[in-house]
């Protein structure tokens, strides 16, 4: 059977699209008459095959992850580290900024919760990005000195990474796919938080102007205390 429910297609003036009655392939036809703008569904085709699928904005590897710990990202150091290392833990998964207006706010209160829930098999992933205001700019050897200098943050934090547009991480397509924001998928600033249970599904997605503190009551709930 044939599903397009999420995916739209759009045909352009001179071009018509259609699903060949032969075959499961895509063909190509002029259209002469270039004023209309008609979409049409022909009738007469037979099924795709099952592993055909109409691809949106993710990636094979995005598509076929069923959770975050089907996921492998760098550290800091260029390490491969495997989330599926993580089994058991709760994740609160955040994109980073050294120069932000809620640099220090977020940083020291998510120092809070992990000093605070670390025992209670509560990890923080840290994503450096510099998509946003352009606040992220060093290095990743000069991202690790100013968090563990200024903040002693004893959470990880990894390699940099875009978390949004065509090259976003993995990861973050993941994320986004699972807890769509208010505003659409998009990651709208720095430090916007995912927080994911110990199975690695993604359970809620705050904005980032909300402050780790205000997330106490949901994490213990996943946490389990």
């Amino acid at each position: 059977m044939l599903s397009i429910s999420a995916t739209r297609i759009f045909f352009l003036r001179s071009t018509t699209i259609r699903l060949s009655s032969s075959s499961s392939s895509l063909q190509f036809f002029s259209n002469p008459n270039r004023t209309l703008f008609r979409p049409f569904l022909h009738t007469s085709f037979k099924p795709l095959p099952s592993s055909f699928s109409f691809r949106t904005d993710h990636t094979m590897a995005t598509s076929n992850a069923k959770s975050v710990h089907d996921f492998t990202v760098k550290d800091a150091k260029g390490n491969d580290i495997n989330l599926g290392d993580y089994k058991g833990k709760v994740l609160i998964i955040v994109n980073v900024a050294s120069q932000c207006g809620l640099t220090n706010s977020n940083y020291t209160e998510l120092s809070q919760l992990y000093e605070k829930y670390k025992q209670k098999d509560l990890e923080i992933l840290a994503f450096p990005c510099n998509q946003f205001g352009a606040q992220e700019p060093g290095s990743n050897e000069q991202i690790q000195e100013f968090v563990c200098t200024r903040f002693k943050a004893e959470f990880p934090v990894f390699d940099k990474v875009d978390v949004n547009g065509d090259k976003a991480a993995p990861l973050y397509k993941y994320l986004k796919s699972s807890k769509g924001g208010l505003l659409g998928d998009g990651i709208k600033w720095n430090f916007a938080k995912f927080l994911v249970d110990k199975e690695g599904n993604v359970v809620d997605r705050y904005a980032p102007t909300t402050s780790p503190l205000s997330i106490e009551k949901g994490l213990a709930e996943v946490v389990g205390c």
